[in-house]
């Protein structure tokens, strides 16, 4: 295991314009990723050792909420929570498993649908990158300009190849304004 602290990078808020009418929806596209010692270390080398171990799925729960307001902030839209797994699992499939002697792969599941990458840079990219779009009407917040920032969580437990991570962070504000 590295020795290295994971933490969630910082964390980008997309909008498709600045200005919106009252009975328009919103989207906002909240995008972060995990780095540090677990995207270092989710690797086949050390999911051969774990599957070894029967430690063999990995479960990392995350939320994304949109919020506006100063002192007294309220959410905005439907906030995101939910999970990604990981499936260690045997294989013989020799165009997946990069070092020839070894069978053992891993099956990636993002909002329930499995993946299954063909790199490593692709599993860890699949679990560990996020974009998640959250939706609300404009006019949910009135006329005018407003700011709005995201909270993010993520979490998860000990395994062989990982400590146990639990961790909050929050966006810059960006500002959107509302006309009738």
């Amino acid at each position: 295991m590295s020795s290295e602290k994971n933490f969630i990078s910082e964390i980008e808020l997309e909008k498709l314009n600045n200005k919106f009418k009252e009975d328009d929806n919103v989207t906002i596209s909240v995008k972060f990723s995990v780095l540090g010692a677990l995207r270092k270390d989710f690797n086949e080398k050390n999911w051969e050792r774990a599957y070894n171990k029967h430690d063999n799925a990995f479960k990392l729960k995350y939320a994304v909420k949109l919020y506006t307001g100063g002192l007294r902030k309220h959410d905005l839209g439907k906030p995101v929570n939910t999970y990604r797994k990981a499936a260690i699992f045997w294989t013989r499939n020799p165009k997946l498993t990069q070092i020839a002697e070894k069978k053992v792969w891993v099956q990636i599941a993002k909002n329930f649908e499995p993946f299954i990458p063909m790199t490593e840079a692709e599993a860890q990219a699949l679990l560990l990158d996020f974009n998640e779009k959250i939706e609300f009407s404009a006019s949910e917040l009135g006329s005018g300009k407003h700011k709005i920032g995201a909270e993010v969580s993520v979490s998860w437990l000990k395994h062989d190849y990982t400590e146990p991570f639990s961790d909050k962070s929050h966006s810059k504000e960006i500002e959107i304004e509302i006309t009738k």
